[in-house]
């Protein structure tokens, strides 16, 4: 018998209003990434040009944020049965690879720099860090409700809150410019900028690639699952468990389970209890079996094979 239950299980009501705040986040954020590039060329000043980077980050994570929301209610069709959920993926897929780029540029950049530093205009480097904070606040305050309820606008306010510790970073290099004329102190923030950005920059990649690949999500502890199965009533063994996700929220489980003696009905909601509730996972589809080799996919189709004679006869 195989059962099938799957539905629409978002974990946080997407509202018109998240849509608003995250547009209007993300228009706040794109202008002053481009006038901090502009600024970091002008003044000579590679931590702005970093934290330009680590702005592209937000930039991002708002655009792929929004992209899931419209993209993701996008309805399924004959050719892709899953619809468009995994855009998000292939979009952060795209966004880690850039970001890396653009760190080892940086790294190698400030390299150069600590044996030859540039004339650094530290005056204007601190007026960019100053609006780059304010603009990184007014974000965080406009998604702050959204984020409490919305895993998707929790991720982008994250990275706006992180872009705002980088900002803070600039501000104190350019203090010490100002005040000492330590050139070298914009290659050093530059580079920490960098090393703060390449370890979140590899865990998205990580992640994405994983979704990419049907890993199993890192959420999701494999052995517990195995051992919750066979805990259920009359379960004798499991085969073919296989879980995965389409995007990094929605994961999805096959499993054949061999229970020759459990009533089907009974089985089936009590697997889903247990999944639901202890693992978070709601799209599933269990077959539960009375013969073992069905469960372990191993049975043979039966063939009958004809003798010359019964050839002849025929």
């Amino acid at each position: 018998m195989a059962a099938s239950h799957g539905h629409d299980h978002s974990h946080a009501v997407v509202t018109e209003a998240n849509v608003k705040k995250l547009t209007f986040a993300l228009i706040l954020t794109t202008i002053f990434l481009l006038v901090e590039i502009v600024a970091g060329f002008m003044t000579q000043s590679l931590a702005l040009l970093s934290d330009a980077a680590h702005m592209f980050t937000d930039v991002a994570a708002l655009a792929i944020a929004l992209v899931a929301i419209k993209i993701g209610k996008l309805p399924a069709d004959d050719k892709r049965t899953f619809g468009y959920q995994r855009f998000e993926i292939l979009a952060a897929l795209f966004n880690a690879v850039m970001l890396f780029m653009v760190a080892l540029y940086i790294l190698y950049e400030a390299y150069q720099r600590f044996s030859h530093p540039a004339e650094i205009q530290s005056l204007g480097m601190m007026v960019v860090a100053i609006l780059g904070l304010i603009i990184n606040l007014i974000s965080m305050k406009i998604l702050f409700s959204s984020a409490q309820d919305s895993l998707n606008v929790k991720g982008a306010y994250l990275e706006v809150l992180s872009d705002a510790l980088g900002s803070v970073g600039v501000f104190v290099g350019a203090v010490i410019i100002y005040f000492t004329q330590w050139m070298w102190v914009d290659s050093l923030i530059a580079v920490l900028i960098g090393f703060w950005v390449l370890p979140r920059t590899w865990l998205l990649l990580k992640q994405s690639i994983n979704i990419l690949l049907e890993g199993v999500p890192e959420e999701i502890d494999i052995e517990a699952l195995r051992n919750d199965l066979l805990a259920l009533a009359q379960v004798e063994s499991i085969h073919q468990l296989k879980v995965w996700a389409i995007t990094s929220k929605n994961v999805h489980l096959t499993v054949h389970l061999y229970a020759p003696q459990a009533d089907h009905q009974a089985l089936y909601q009590q697997a889903w209890q247990m999944l639901s509730h202890q693992h978070g996972i709601t799209e599933m589809t269990l077959q539960i079996e009375e013969d073992e080799c069905i469960a372990q996919s191993t049975c043979q189709p039966q063939q009958h094979i004809h003798s010359d004679e019964d050839l002849h006869q025929h």
